[in-house]
């Protein structure tokens, strides 16, 4: 699809010089662009390149003068990266999956399928499922019985929906996200050391026996997901125990990450690759949890709190904290932290050199 510099620039609410009438499909940078393409030169290492670039249109920051290259039009904004959100939505091609529902595809008679939702090759939908309008079901995505999808979902290949899930609208997955597995919740008939050590974290060993089996606890209860969520390719949701595991509005989940059974995530919480959280923690409004964080289980993490990459959480966090490490620390402890650990060796090479110093001094003859 082909779109004039005057329509994207009126769909980002966007100034924009020169011909309006310039079509384009795609975006590049500058050294790769095509005439066709919108040259992204929003960072300002990539202007030069837009003096031997093929586009006949860019998108440029606020500031710069674009009749100093060799363009035919130009796109300025204050906030290049957020016009990119709706300018590549615009030109994205997708995945090419055919209209309609492909006849390998095994949809039980009870189900609900709204208007013009596309269902892809070996997609197997169980009873009383209930997917909304214009949805996309791809290649073999997998929809547990009484689940309800909303409308303008889309479930790339491999999707792979439990039972009892209620999922918003304008949903999406990536490949081989998993909503709705089993939570990993197992108990012994006796108390086991795992218990002993939570009761008392000062213990160094423990007096249990451990040859004892594992017994499962049931996940009876489904998952809950709000509007504008977004989840990542292999990203696993558990189900709930008695309660259900509950996604706010506007959740962003990255690949890799595993939220377990009866977590509570607020609105615009962004979870970014290979996050950890444990059972039953609750994760405030608009968190970001920076890649491999970990959350402890049934901890609390507040409102607008932000974690650095690999921290890991072993207790509550009030609002608006930013932390880091391990054990997580606010981020300005945390760095003084690192930054004494880096002159331990030239301490530790002065004490030896004082200590030599003061024997010699002292040396008996």
């Amino acid at each position: 699809m082909k779109f004039t510099v005057q329509e994207i620039a009126k769909s980002i609410g966007a100034e924009f010089f020169g011909d309006p009438e310039i079509t384009v499909s795609s975006v590049a940078e500058p050294k790769l662009a095509s005439e066709l393409d919108i040259a992204l030169a929003i960072n300002p290492k990539f202007l030069d390149d837009l003096k031997d670039t093929s586009a006949k249109c860019a998108l440029l920051p606020k500031g710069i003068e674009w009749t100093e290259y060799d363009l035919r039009a130009a796109i300025v904004v204050s906030r290049p990266r957020y016009a990119m959100s709706t300018i590549s939505a615009m030109v994205d091609r997708g995945q090419n999956y055919k209209p309609g529902v492909h006849p390998s595809s095994i949809i039980d008679p009870s189900a609900e399928i709204g208007n013009n939702v596309l269902i892809g090759e070996m997609v197997v939908i169980s009873s009383n499922v209930q997917i909304g309008d214009n949805s996309i079901i791809g290649p073999q995505c997998y929809i547990g019985s009484n689940s309800i999808l909303g409308t303008n979902c889309y479930l790339r290949e491999g999707v792979k929906i439990g039972s009892d899930a209620i999922i918003g609208d304008r949903f999406s997955a990536q490949p081989s996200a998993i909503i709705g597995a089993d939570g990993f919740s197992f108990v012994t008939e006796k108390s086991s050391a795992v218990e002993e050590l939570r009761a008392d974290l000062s213990k160094s060993n423990v007096s249990k026996n451990e040859n004892q089996i594992w017994h499962r606890i049931h996940s009876l209860a489904g998952i809950t997901i709000g509007n504008d969520v977004e989840i990542g390719a292999n990203t696993c949701i558990d189900r709930g125990t008695v309660k259900p595991t509950s996604i706010g509005d506007g959740v962003k989940a990255d690949n890799l990450a595993q939220i377990g059974h009866n977590v509570q995530v607020g609105n615009n919480t962004l979870i970014c690759a290979q996050v950890g959280i444990a059972g039953s923690a609750v994760i405030g409004s608009n968190v970001v949890l920076g890649g491999q964080s970990g959350i402890s289980d049934n901890i609390f993490v507040g409102d607008n709190v932000i974690t650095g990459g690999a921290t890991k959480v072993l207790s509550n966090i009030p609002a608006g904290r930013v932390m880091l490490g391990y054990p997580a620390m606010k981020m300005d402890a945390q760095l003084e932290v690192y930054r004494n650990l880096r002159k331990l060796p030239k301490l530790i090479k002065e004490v030896t050199k004082i200590k030599k110093a003061v024997f010699k001094s002292t040396k008996i003859d």
